[in-house]
């Protein structure tokens, strides 16, 4: 035995196993396990993906065949040459994207957030974007419960290797949610007009992908148990929050918890009482691009409809506390205990409700997320006075409630409308209570008359403020539909399509006539912009000339003055690569040449030839700008006391030798200058004195003074790429100083100078910003983008995040209880 032992090499097990569980890492043991779980994953997932690539050609081609016409053809042919091209680097960047699930999953302290917070809340989302978003999330919900019989199982093991640490389905690092993700921002590489060639891919991922998760479960599961982890664990539900996190390892289930199959029966008593069938995206063959955003529609309402099935169900009921829904936290058993109330009693409630909103008088402040809840328990009141005490309300008639409760929550917070446009729109939802629970298919057709209505509304009003309409006839307007709706709303739903068009057809009035202003207030910027750029073109070109030359006043005023303007209107006319642009700089040249030093005969021989030549030009040049004929008289006879001085022989040729031509001072020299200055003794035209028209310094002074701008400004941040992603057409919320708020939109970005030009809601001019100024606003909270996505999709994607996340009531902001002040009635 070896004698060479040393103490300072022992290493304390239960030392180094608390130090890894206190870092989040698994022991050592069971890094090969983890390890070896990773490589599966690697291998099967690569494998399904591989398996669904070999079907996009084969699909995409089918698809062609099929297209209306051959600009959807081409656009089909597009997408399969882009997914061959970029196929190798896609399967590449999805194993990429799992094993950084992995390698987080192990060290949990390498998990960094995508975007701050602050940023987050300003990022401006791309719709494609948002419909691949709504589509995965879609895609994850619905893998989740199907496999969550065998996910808890898998979950419980995966906590087990580390260390006892929680692992949900999102931490699970072979979770749906994660499987997608890896894959989804691979979509990111496919150049072009890419947007249905996605949607398609993802529809394939789902069913070539997603579908087989079971079974990989199944594999994983049985690895895991082969290797000694927990193998007298049974596949049953244990206490799951919406979130989807499991519970501790060890645990046997919750008693009385769904199963899988409890889930579905729910969902499907539950959509067949509530909403009918709404269409879904299943299979491959029938995707057509023609309905990609219907198609879109139904998977965003399905994720809804399953989330509340789930929630009738008890599906994580148990682990949510009263509030995380809200107002709307109360979950009903899917069937009411003991007769229930009809759709007629219901309706016949919301009538009483809604003839007490429309009454003359009848007004109270503007609500809070708490009073758009205090209607539910009105109308619940009212409808068992109808039905009977002991009458209660269906779990999808309670659920109805409880969506348009939360789609009115959403609108008392919507930073997209001004207090005034909010305070109408939440009038509203009692008519919009009974449409849904006459017509199930409000939530889950986007060509709903009553969504059209509403989405309509609330995009007029994006755009209004104090100033915009002071006439108040856009917000009068929303006022008096608000106002039929509520008077004459009985069960015909005809109602909200024949209101959308007669808005329709007055918004139109409206923007019609913002339009032609819009344009104005464009034309004009454009004008601006081009002048300016003409003159800092002549600018140049005269400073570039005269620069390191002495050069008499009465020439610098000519050249400056007149002569500018002669160069900018020549520019803007005829453009830089003109012949009357070259004989106008050649014009700049000979004058300035004519003002230096004539020391030879053969120098002063020209300059008697050229004055007459020079003449003419100055009094054709001074009358395309409107020079005064006196005014170019004075010119031409300053000129001529000037060249009467230049045409002198030097007085070395008569009064002294040859030899001491070499001492007299330079002609060049300040004091000969000066000498000329003193013997013609300029006077401007009586017309420069009172109309100074010299751009030339002030364009000089004028750039030094914005580049010492830029560069107080130029703070490369997220700020700036959200400034620099704003697309015309976007409305910004500005607020100075004072506190005073005015609604702009993008109205135009010059290819000039890159300045972003702001109209109001009527087409006149707000302001321009900078890029760099546009984000040092954003910075500083005095200017916020206004998302340009449809009032009532955003609602929806809120209402789903919170259903699934179990989260607070929808917020936009700290300050979103604090709702200005208005009045509302109903």
């Amino acid at each position: 035995m070896s004698s060479n032992f040393d103490p300072n090499k022992v290493v304390d097990l239960q030392q180094r196993q608390a130090q890894q569980a206190q870092l989040g890492a698994p022991p050592d043991r069971n890094v090969e396990m983890i390890k070896a779980i990773r490589v599966s994953a690697l291998k099967k997932v690569g494998s399904l993906i591989s398996s669904m690539f070999d079907g996009v050609d084969d699909a995409l081609f089918d698809m062609a065949e099929k297209a209306e016409n051959n600009s959807i053809q081409t656009r089909f042919f597009d997408g399969m040459r882009e997914v061959r091209k970029k196929r190798p680097i896609m399967e590449r960047l999805a194993q990429d994207g799992l094993s950084r699930s992995f390698a987080e999953f192990v060290q949990p302290a390498r998990r960094t957030s995508d975007v701050p917070k602050q940023a987050e809340a300003l990022s401006l989302v791309d719709e494609g974007e948002l419909e691949e978003s709504l589509a995965a999330s879609s895609m994850a919900g619905k893998a989740e419960n199907k496999c969550s019989r065998i996910l808890f199982a898998l979950n419980q093991r995966l906590s087990a290797l580390m260390n006892g640490a929680k692992v949900g389905d999102d931490e699970n690092p072979v979770g749906p949610k994660n499987i997608i993700k890896a894959f989804q921002s691979t979509l990111a590489e496919l150049e072009g007009e890419m947007q249905t060639i996605k949607l398609i891919i993802l529809k394939l991922f789902d069913k070539h992908v997603v579908s087989a998760l079971e079974s990989f479960y199944e594999e994983l599961n049985q690895q895991l148990v082969d290797g000694g982890v927990l193998p007298q664990l049974k596949q049953q539900f244990g206490a799951r929050k919406p979130g989807g996190a499991g519970s501790m390892p060890g645990s046997a289930g919750t008693a009385g918890m769904p199963t899988a199959a409890d889930v579905a029966a729910a969902e499907q008593a539950y959509a067949s009482q509530n909403f009918g069938n709404v269409p879904t995206m299943q299979g491959g063959g029938d995707f057509a691009p023609p309905t990609a955003e219907a198609a879109l529609q139904a998977e965003v309402f399905n994720s809804l409809r399953t989330l509340l099935a789930a929630r009738h169900a008890g599906y994580g009921g148990q682990n949510v506390q009263s509030g995380n829904f809200g107002a709307f936290a109360p979950m009903a058993p899917m069937v009411a205990q003991g007769p229930t109330l009809s759709a007629t009693d219901l309706i016949n409630a919301l009538s009483i409700l809604q003839n007490q909103a429309g009454a003359p008088g009848f007004s109270f402040a503007m609500p809070s997320a708490r009073a758009v809840a205090e209607i539910k328990g009105e109308l619940l009141t009212q409808a068992e006075k109808l039905g009977g005490a002991d009458h209660k309300v269906t779990a999808a008639d309670e659920d109805t409630i409880d969506l348009v409760g939360m789609l009115f929550e959403f609108i008392l917070q919507d930073k997209n409308l001004p207090s005034e446009i909010q305070a109408q729109l939440a009038r509203l939802q009692i008519p919009y209570l009974k449409v849904a629970i006459l017509d199930k298919h409000l939530f889950a057709k986007k060509e709903h008359p009553a969504r059209r209505l509403l989405d309509e509304l609330a995009q007029a009003g994006v755009g209004w403020s104090e100033d915009s309409d002071k006439d108040r006839r856009l917000l009068e307007r929303i006022r008096q539909i608000v106002e039929n709706l509520l008077k004459d709303f009985d069960e015909d739903t005809g109602i909200f399509e024949r209101e959308y068009h007669a808005f329709v057809e007055f918004f139109a009035s409206l923007k019609k006539r913002a339009d032609v202003a819009e344009q104005r207030t464009t034309e004009a910027a454009r004008g601006r912009e081009k002048l300016h750029s003409a003159r800092k073109l002549a600018a140049k070109e005269i400073l570039r000339r005269m620069e390191d030359k002495p050069v008499p006043e009465v020439i610098r005023h000519v050249l400056t003055r007149p002569w500018a303007n002669v160069l900018v209107l020549t520019s803007l006319r005829q453009g830089e690569d003109s012949h009357q642009w070259q004989a106008s700089l050649r014009v700049a040249d000979e004058l300035i040449w004519s003002a230096q030093r004539k020391d030879t005969e053969d120098d002063r021989q020209r300059l008697r030839a050229l004055i007459p030549e020079l003449e003419k030009a100055l009094r054709q040049g001074l009358s395309l700008v409107a020079y005064q004929e006196a005014d170019v008289a004075h010119l031409i006879h300053e000129l001529g006391k000037l060249y009467a001085v230049l045409l002198e022989p030097p007085a070395a040729e008569i009064n002294v030798g040859e030899d001491s031509l070499d001492n007299m001072p330079s002609f060049d020299d300040e004091t000969n200058l000066m000498v000329v200055e003193e013997k013609t003794k300029f006077t401007p035209p009586p017309a420069s004195v009172n109309d100074d028209t010299n751009f030339v310094d002030e364009i000089v002074l004028g750039a030094r003074g914005e580049e010492d701008e830029d560069e107080a400004d130029m703070v490369d941040d997220e700020y700036v790429e959200i400034a620099r992603a704003i697309k015309v057409g976007t409305w910004v919320e500005f607020r100075d100083k004072t506190g005073h708020i005015e609604r702009a939109k993008l109205s135009w970005i010059s290819p000039i100078s890159a300045k972003y030009l702001f109209v109001n809601r009527k087409g006149l001019k707000v302001g321009d910003k900078t890029v760099w100024g546009l984000a040092a606003e954003l910075r500083a909270g005095n200017a916020e983008v206004l998302e340009d996505v449809p009032l009532f999709d955003r609602a929806l994607d809120a209402i789903v995040e919170r259903l699934k996340t179990g989260a607070a009531p929808i917020e936009q902001s700290a300050e979103s209880n604090e709702v200005p002040e208005g009045v509302i009635g109903g």
